[in-house]
């Protein structure tokens, strides 16, 4: 019997290998370190030698040679959307974001953190701004290289905060209709990269779960010290939830006075306990020494 149970045990695990590959997905092949082991995720030494392993061959490269190629666009300070304050102009704004950074760096040392998600529980919170800003402020820091990605393929907006073209992004990558050098920018400062959403997939949950996602992690996970991943609302779909499977964890974003507290709350219970790292409130009320956002750690 024991030796049945291995059997089907082993079939079973050859039939989800087989799943994942490049080859069933359409994907690029992994990034994979020179000693010949697939890249897991945390930060890489910006030196490391690399080898890109293919059906033409085996090239050796460095994770720069990808990132050196990459497009540039700068920050456009002048895309910030209507009633959102500019961090790069409000010296109160720019701080709250600088205090968010510390404590998310201060959580690091107790816990693996590199992969953040941003949701909320319902649209027009303001995720996009905090997640394209909150990069900034990891950008800023001496060798802190940072991906930025839009991973709401319903409604993309990470395009209109960077002032940059929406396509092609993470939807064409996705449904194989772009490669990984074509996707991913490079910003303003020279250390911050970004992928925008594309255009609007007929099927966004599908391309999510296609395993083409989890492959670009892996793949680039090892090259950036922070990856912030702009999601869709966790209450009114699936996306969010989908998308925190590959983070280290989850920030909440509740307007102040229009979030209901019951969604909040529901959409705090989308994720797995502790996969929460606090609240972020926005649009709070402004106060003498405060600015207009306030994070709320070990919220659960």
């Amino acid at each position: 019997m024991s030796r049945i149970l291995d059997a089907l045990r082993k079939a079973e695990q050859e039939k989800l290998t087989q799943s994942l590959s490049p080859e069933a997905v359409g994907a690029e092949a992994p990034l994979v370190l020179g000693n010949g082991d697939q890249e897991h995720a945390g930060p890489l030494n910006g030196g490391a030698k690399a080898t890109i392993k293919g059906q033409a061959g085996t090239r050796e490269t460095t994770v720069e040679t990808l990132l050196e190629a990459c497009p540039r666009h700068d920050w456009n300070a002048n895309s910030t959307p209507p009633g959102e304050a500019d961090s790069h102009r409000d010296p109160l704004v720019s701080e709250v974001f600088r205090s968010l950074r510390s404590h998310l760096s201060l959580m690091r040392k107790r816990q693996p953190l590199q992969k953040l998600l941003i949701t909320s529980a319902v649209p027009q919170e303001g995720k996009t701004f905090v997640s394209a800003h909150l990069a900034q402020t990891f950008a800023k820091q001496r060798d802190s290289r940072v991906l930025l990605i839009d991973g709401d393929l319903r409604i993309s907006a990470l395009h209109k905060a960077l002032g940059v073209p929406l396509a092609p992004g993470l939807s064409e990558y996705l449904s194989g209709g772009a490669e990984l050098d074509s996707v991913l920018r490079r910003g303003s400062p020279d250390n911050f990269f970004y992928i925008t959403g594309g255009e609007r997939p007929a099927n966004p949950t599908e391309l999510l779960g296609n395993g083409r996602f989890e492959l670009l992690m892996n793949r680039l996970g090892p090259a950036f010290e922070w990856i912030i991943l702009d999601s869709p609302p966790a209450v009114p779909v699936s996306d969010a939830r989908l998308l925190a499977q590959f983070c280290d964890g989850v920030l909440m974003l509740v307007r102040a006075g229009v979030t209901p507290f019951d969604l909040a709350q529901k959409a705090c219970q989308e994720f797995p306990k502790g996969q929460i790292l606090g609240v972020v409130l926005n649009r709070a009320a402004a106060q003498p020494g405060y600015g207009a956002y306030h994070y709320y750690g070990g919220a659960s």
